[in-house]
């Protein structure tokens, strides 16, 4: 029963930060802080949401999967957010805001 109620907990804090990064691209003024609260709200969202994921794994491989999808999901949006922050100091082509 406590292990549901600390899962729930979990996975509505993430939501509240996937909320947060919504509201920060949707706010913020310029390309760098809103890839900033969007990596970052959006990262800490997905990891509180696996935790509240994890006590209900069937297995411990089940769970290395969990765990893997994040780490590699970090890479990814770290990977994209640099490209995107590169491309716009470069001032290359069009303007993105």
């Amino acid at each position: 029963m406590t292990i549901n109620i600390v899962s729930v907990l979990l996975a509505l804090a993430g939501i509240f930060f996937y909320i947060a990064g919504t509201v920060g691209i949707l706010r913020l003024p310029d390309i760098f802080t809103r890839l900033h609260a969007l990596t970052k709200a959006d990262n800490l969202g997905l990891g509180l949401i696996l935790l509240a994921l994890l006590p209900h794994a069937p297995d411990a491989f089940y769970a290395v999967k969990l765990f893997l999808l994040w780490v590699l999901v970090l890479i990814g949006g770290a990977t994209g957010a640099h490209l995107i922050a590169k491309r716009a100091l470069r001032g290359d082509g069009e303007d993105i805001h």
